[in-house]
């Protein structure tokens, strides 16, 4: 089997027909990745040597990535032996994801389109996550869809859910119109590697569009939970949405010191915030980016945009980390 060598000196065997970033993770070799279907770009990482083949088309690159070399490890298998330039995150204490039963605590719409579901979980099955991960929900049939969770740990081992509706969905028509308390699900996580690294004495800034403030709603609240000198130097959200009636929370209950800056696309005449891009409205600020880290969450224009803007303004490539939110391919 081919041997791939990661740039830290980690190396792994791939077997055919299996992915980069499962022979990875089944070998204990943590790569960075979130939607594991090639359409977002969390596994992004470059070939230095070897051949590698595509199981399925790599929506999350570029035309001008893929020339240069770039590949997604999630849909990539190796024909060769492999060099490769990878977020190695094997230094980091992941929880490792687990199956479990659980049941629908409560459900309470927070927008028109947007319902927050409260899950319990078995009191006899301890479970943990890190703040920003995700979590797939196995419905009837097996269908499968994956929600950030919105909280950090808690002692009753809560977790809250916010879950757009998506036309036609599935898995929508289900939290929709016939979930109801105490309905029995299973889940499968913690997944992904969206947390937050060590951001000690740096300006902490979360790019969010839509419910993609779960994550970083989780990651708010966990550095509550952190002491003084582990937090960053300042924190700042800005939170992006159409219209006023999509921006549903405000960290409100938050004790630590921080800024919130709702922006919208499609403000009316008495919207006197900020408007348009979250990313346009942070570079309006006209930061200083040489101390900044970013934590970008939500729909797969604004990561890609949100990144490319960033870059280009003086962002250091590996302070820029994100979480695409991409619909099923199978609704």
């Amino acid at each position: 089997m081919p041997i791939v060598t990661t740039t830290a000196g980690k190396t792994f065997n791939v077997a055919p027909a299996e992915s980069i970033l499962d022979a990875a993770l089944k070998q204990g070799v943590q790569l960075a990745y979130s939607c594991r279907t090639g359409r977002c770009s969390s596994c992004k990482c470059k070939v230095g040597s070897g051949t590698t083949s595509a199981m399925s088309p790599e929506l999350g690159l570029s035309e001008d990535e893929k020339v240069h070399g770039w590949v997604l490890a999630c849909v990539r298998t190796a024909e060769t032996d492999l060099s490769i330039e990878a977020d190695d995150l094997s230094g980091q204490t992941i929880p490792p994801p687990r199956t479990l039963p659980c049941r629908i605590h409560t459900l309470d719409k927070l927008a028109p389109d947007v319902l927050k579901a409260t899950l319990r979980l078995p009191p006899s099955s301890p479970w943990a996550f890190l703040p920003g991960q995700y979590i797939d929900i196995i419905g009837q049939g097996g269908v499968r869809r994956s929600y950030s969770v919105a909280n950090a740990s808690r002692a009753d081992q809560m977790l809250e859910l916010h879950i757009r509706a998506v036309e036609n969905g599935v898995m929508s028509r289900y939290w929709f119109e016939q979930a109801k308390p105490n309905d029995l699900l299973r889940l499968n996580g913690p997944l992904g590697t969206f947390f937050l690294r060590d951001v000690s004495q740096l300006d902490l800034v979360f790019l969010a569009t839509g419910t993609g403030i779960a994550p970083v709603k989780a990651m708010l609240e966990g550095l509550e939970k952190m002491t003084q000198e582990q937090r960053p130097r300042a924190i700042t959200v800005f939170w992006g949405g159409r219209t006023a009636a999509d921006l549903y929370w405000a960290p409100s209950g938050l004790t630590m010191p921080h800024r919130f800056v709702p922006v919208l696309s499609r403000g009316n005449d008495t919207w006197l915030g900020a408007r348009g891009h979250v990313q346009d409205a942070l570079l309006s600020e006209g930061v200083d980016l040489t101390n900044t880290v970013v934590y970008a969450c939500g729909s797969d224009a604004m990561i890609h945009g949100a990144r490319h803007a960033l870059l280009q303004a003086g962002l250091q490539k590996n302070r820029f980390l994100s979480d695409a939110f991409v619909c099923s391919a199978a609704v």
